[in-house]
């Protein structure tokens, strides 16, 4: 029970960060509005492979914009930012170029001047002005552009070429969105709330994860527990850095995916329930 509670407090945190933080866009000009209409243009120019993929995340997030949920059109157009400007990337480069070595070798020497502001440590106040559900995933996604690019070279040369291409691309897609979240949301003279390391939370929903990962759940829902493992990961290394908003963003994330794999598992809330709730 306290553990919950101490989860609700700090997902309570984070959304008085968003509110306090949050900046006015510039008179007439909506940026969110502005970038539904360039990532559809982008889509436009997409093979149809990402079209396929991205445009019902593109029409959720119209959708959640007209209903006024912002934070959350903001989350889905990241991570559409992200998928789009990987799969450019991959796209870019013929299917017999994928193949050669030499080829992803060169290549990952090229990208490491085109990314080489993106690879050093984030300072702890390289988002600050910006409001805080931006800052949170723009501070997640760009510490996680020096782990692909690294990735890449040895994934390639231990499995295929094409692979050390992907987690290239995967790269330059975490860039885009950090970028994306630099420039979409209006910065803002107000101070939000300071957050604080979340150490202790981290190691209760470890602990509570490893307490619940035995036969025959941790053979049947393997790939839930890797996913959500490796999500309470990166908010360790988030919070270690000093980055505390991308940290909480991880941390809710990782809770988010294991709740369905606590035993006894959490209650269904009904409809109208959960309806009220969320208001």
């Amino acid at each position: 029970m306290l553990r919950r509670m101490r989860h609700a407090a700090l997902l309570a945190l984070l959304l008085a960060a968003v509110s306090c933080g949050r900046g006015e866009p510039p008179k007439n000009q909506d940026p969110l509005a502005a970038e539904v209409e360039r990532s559809a243009e982008l889509l436009q120019k997409s093979p149809s492979s990402i079209r396929r993929t991205n445009e019902p995340v593109l029409a959720r997030a119209e959708e959640d914009l007209r209903q006024g949920r912002r934070e959350l059109a903001l989350q889905r157009l990241a991570n559409l930012q992200g998928s789009i400007a990987a799969a450019a990337y991959r796209n870019g480069i013929s299917s017999e170029q994928r193949r050669d070595m030499a080829r992803l070798d060169a290549e990952w020497a090229h990208m490491g001047s085109v990314l080489r502001d993106d690879l050093g440590n984030l300072s702890p106040g390289a988002f600050d002005g910006v409001p805080a559900a931006a800052r949170a995933l723009g501070e997640a996604a760009r510490s996680q552009v020096r782990g692909y690019y690294q990735a890449s070279l040895d994934y390639g040369h231990n499995t295929m070429p094409d692979q050390g291409f992907y987690y290239l691309g995967s790269a330059e897609g975490q860039r885009a969105i950090a970028a994306f979240c630099r420039s979409v949301a209006a910065r803002s003279n107000l101070r939000t709330p300071a957050l604080r390391s979340i150490r202790p939370e981290l190691r209760a929903l470890e602990a509570d994860m490893l307490a619940v990962y035995r036969p025959p759940l941790s053979i049947q829902r393997h790939g839930e527990f890797i996913g959500a493992s490796s999500t309470l990961k990166e908010a360790r290394e988030l919070d270690a850095a000093g980055l505390h908003h991308g940290a909480l963003l991880r941390y809710l994330q990782a809770a988010q995916l294991f709740a369905p794999l606590r035993q006894p598992p959490p209650p269904v809330l009904p409809a109208d329930a959960m309806t009220k709730k969320l208001q």
